[in-house]
């Protein structure tokens, strides 16, 4: 990668993500059909301390989004996920994403993006020979999801041992409750929506409830 700036928040090489990700340990997923709430969502995670942010791609106009984002959190780093294809890999990349990520594991999109763009890519795996199998590809991070369909924490310590040398991002059923606990089973980051977000918070415009939980799982997550 070669893109060469200062300016906080850029994600400048694979090496510089894998840091950002040991340094803050959690991304804040935002998945909503509404623009203005989706972007209030993100202000109230980062007024938490949460410096990971990603809009997934079936948000209400991701890409405006992202964009706005890069302008309104220059500490932040933003990027996106749901990404399920070249194009939307594309136009996630135009947008300004500084980092991307797929529920599912594509040799294809995994390629096109060592290829041709300098944003990390993070494919999702659901078994050991998929982590494996991205790892050997190109794939320096792995998404496992869903993590609560595979036992949790637990899964993480099966897969450290054959496979610690691959860094693991765990979403899809992570709490403030066991975040912490999967940092201490091998992640090097985690993943969280809905446990971060809570329905009736965004449907009463709770924000600072959401920041108040942005808050207690950044201390959980620094003392693990």
């Amino acid at each position: 990668m070669t893109i060469s700036t200062e300016a906080p928040g850029i994600v400048t090489t694979m090496e510089s993500w894998l840091q950002l990700l040991n340094q803050h340990k959690a991304i804040a997923i935002i998945r909503c059909s509404d623009y203005e709430l989706a972007h209030k969502m993100a202000l109230a995670a980062a007024r938490g301390g949460i410096n990971l942010i990603e809009i997934t791609w079936d948000c209400d106009r991701p890409g405006d989004l992202i964009s706005q984002l890069r302008s309104q959190l220059p500490h932040c780093t933003i990027g996106t996920g749901t990404i399920l294809n070249s194009h939307q890999l594309q136009e996630s990349v135009t947008a300004g994403a500084q980092f991307a990520f797929a529920p599912h594991f594509d040799s294809t999109l995994l390629e096109l993006s060592l290829s041709r763009f300098e944003t990390p890519f993070v494919p999702g795996i659901f078994t050991p020979s998929e982590a494996v199998n991205a790892w050997q590809q190109g794939a320096r991070v792995v998404k496992v999801f869903p993590i609560k369909s595979l036992g949790g924490a637990e899964y993480l310590k099966c897969l450290q041992g054959p496979l610690g040398h691959i860094p693991l991002i765990p979403t899809g059923g992570i709490t403030l409750e066991n975040a912490s606990t999967m940092i201490n089973a091998g992640a090097i980051a985690v993943g969280i929506s809905s446990h971060l977000f809570p329905k009736s918070a965004i449907a009463n415009q709770d924000w600072s409830s959401i920041t108040t939980r942005a808050k207690i799982l950044i201390n959980k997550l620094q003392r693990s």
